[in-house]
This record gives structure tokens, sequence and C-alpha cells, in this order.
């Protein structure tokens, strides 16, 4: 059986750069614009241009950019703001307009002001408007996550008749459980009347950490874009990260999806995102943290030396990781010191390795970790006939 496609619409130069202290300059977007399209990302969401002449500046170099992804504007259901974003994508090969409104009660109530009929009045409205400056046009429903499915049902319904094309089902404030967030998918794909002309997005926010479980959820019942950023970042919490959802399907192959995505550039271009943010990707993140591969306990070391796979279910070379790392600790064991010591050039025998040991348990104590100039002195220290 095929993989079906899974396609990756990343928001890091739009939610991502929502976090406080991450704003990018033109250049700085044009950079990362161009790493996505390398890594393969299927729709990039440059920005939101009516928000400062500086977004809409930035959005229309990207559009000239790229080359293969889908260049997409955010815009409120707004008119002006359509008409904004549709200048600022004017010279995109591909482009989207991605418009929308909260369909929450809370949002209807405290944010519009607003009866449903209104809100789906507005809704249809924008993407009608939209539809005649582009013909890809996604229709995001805001708190969607918390929006009653047979109300969010009706609103797709008509969105889907005005010519949306992808329809985006934010857990805006990530609340939804997996199941809870796959039932609503599962709903739509087989209550939105014509939803065989959109597709079904998946836009997860991860406050109580559920964001890639529930985007996970979400393609496995039905969905077929996943909506992301870079290391996970954006508002709060952050959102469903790309590199762990990427992982997740290709480590997966039951699930028969897949995307297009060159999972070796993932580790270069976490990097690069970190970097030009200045948002320290945390060591035990998953795919593209510093110790994602790195192993410290002996017993766990004395597994990856024998066979990758016993403690490893990606291979590091699959995300651009150069090779597994083995950490010397006072948790580390004979095995993980000899292999380490056959790394800078000693072959030790079983007798040299215990007395080394000694000395380098001691070493361990009192150090957090234990280095390549340790093992030197280490060895040194035992002044025992060495093979070199």
């Amino acid at each position: 059986m095929n993989n079906q496609r899974v396609y990756i619409f990343d928001t890091t130069l739009r939610d991502g750069e929502q976090v406080p202290g991450c704003k990018l300059n033109k250049e700085q977007k044009i950079t990362i614009a161009r790493k996505l399209d390398e890594l393969g990302v299927d729709v990039i969401e440059a920005g939101f241009p009516v928000s400062s002449p500086g977004d809409f500046e930035a959005v229309q170099a990207i559009a000239k950019e790229v080359k293969n992804a889908t260049v997409c504007g955010l815009t409120r259901a707004v008119k002006n703001d359509i008409e904004v974003a549709a200048q600022a994508l004017k010279y995109a090969k591909k482009p989207r307009i991605h418009t929308g409104i909260g369909t929450s009660d809370s949002h209807i109530k405290y944010k519009f002001n607003a009866s449903k009929d209104e809100i789906i009045e507005r809704a249809v409205e924008a993407v009608s408007y939209a539809k005649t400056f582009v013909d890809d046009v996604e229709f995001y429903a805001e708190d969607a996550g918390r929006t009653d499915n047979e109300f969010l049902a009706k609103v797709c319904t008509e969105v889907v008749r005005a010519g949306a094309t992808v329809l985006n089902i934010p857990d805006t404030t990530g609340y939804c459980l997996p199941e809870e967030y796959g039932a609503k998918i599962k709903y739509l794909s087989e209550h939105v009347v014509g939803i065989e002309n959109a597709i079904l997005s998946c836009h997860c926010h991860n406050d109580l950490g559920l964001a890639t479980a529930n985007a996970i959820s979400g393609v496995v019942n039905g969905a077929r874009q996943i909506e992301c950023t870079i290391n996970g970042i954006g508002e709060r919490a952050g959102n469903t990260a790309l590199e762990e959802v990427v992982m997740i399907l290709r480590q997966h192959p039951g699930l028969h999806l897949d995307t297009n995505i060159n999972s070796k550039l993932l580790n270069d271009i976490s990097r690069l995102v970190s970097d030009t943010m200045g948002m320290i990707v945390q060591p035990n993140k998953a795919i593209v943290g510093a110790n994602a591969f790195a192993h410290s306990s002996g017993i766990h070391q004395d597994g990856v030396i024998k066979n990758r796979a016993t403690y490893e279910i990606i291979n590091p070379e699959d995300v651009g990781v150069t090779e597994s790392s083995i950490i010397l600790t006072a948790r580390s064991g004979r095995a993980a010191l000899a292999y380490r010591a056959k790394n800078i050039g000693y072959e030790l025998t079983k007798l040299q390795l215990d007395a080394v040991y000694l000395e380098f348990l001691k070493v361990a104590d009192r150090k957090k970790e234990v280095v390549n100039d340790d093992i030197h002195r280490i060895i040194e220290h035992c002044r025992i006939g060495i093979a070199l």
C-alpha cells in the first residue's frame, strides 16, 4: 500500500515569530524561507501582511524568492486584510490566502459580540472575497478545539461552498485531548458537505504539551495537512513541532502516511532557527535536542555500542546528526569507557581497563562529565603499558 501524502504547512515565520523577542528582519526571514523551501515544506506561511509595513515587505520578498512551496499570507475576515495579503503575494508562483474567524461560543460572545449566523456570513464573505484574488484559499476556524462540532461542520460546509480549498481546525488554546481532537476531525470528514473538495488541516498548540499528539491524531482520523513550526516555537507554549510529526510518520510505516520533507536537513534548520531567533532548544527536545542521541547510563551505553537500535529508534544520520554521543559520567560502565578510549587511540586490555576504570570513577564522582582530556590524564596517571 502506498503512503498517503501529508502536507506540511510551516508557520515558523508567522506564528513562530510571534514569540516575544523573536522578531526577525526581512533578510533573516528570506534566509529561513529558502531553507524551508529546500527542506521540502509544502506551504510557507510567510507572515501577516496587514500587520505592519515590514511584514508586508517580508511576505512580498519571500513570495518572489520561494521556488517550490506555496507562499501563504494570514488575514482576518476583513476585506482590507485580504486585499493587502493579495498584493503581498502578487509575485508568488503558488499564492495562498489564509483567512478566517473565531467559531467557539467564547469567541462569538466575547470577541465578536455576534450571533452564529453572523459568524457564518462573515466567514463566507471573507472566503468569497479572497477567492477573487487567488484560487487557493485556506479558512481557519479559530478556537475550533472548543467549538461545538455540529456548528463547526456547518461553518466548514458553507466556506467550502464559497471556495475554500483547505479547512484549518485549530486547537487554539491547546485544550483538546488527542482522542477528542481526532474525533473532531473524523466528525468533520463525515459531516462537512463537499469535504472531498477540501483538505482538513491540523493547527495545534502546546499549552498542555499535546500539540504533536493532537496533530498525529488528526491525520490518523483524516486530516492531510499539519501546521507546525521548526522546534515547536510559537505563541505561549508553542506549536506542533515540524521535526516531531515528520519523524513520527516516518518511524511508523503502518500508518501509511508520510511527508515530502528531507529529514536529513532537520538538524541544520533547527540550529538556524534557534540561532536566528535567539530561542535555545532545550537539550531533551525530541529529534533536535542536544541530548536526543546522547547516552550516559552505563546500561544504555553498552546496548547502543553493541547495536544502536537497542536504545535508538531513529538513525541520527536520518535527521542530520553525525553520530550518537556516548557521554561519560559516574553512571557509565567499562564498555563506554573502553569505547571512548579507543576513539582517541587507546586499545585497552581487560586488566588495563579494570585499572583505568577505578581511576575514572574517582574523576567521574568529582565532575558532571568526563571528557577526552580527562581520559588522557587518567590513563597517564595509571602508568601502565598501554599500546597506542
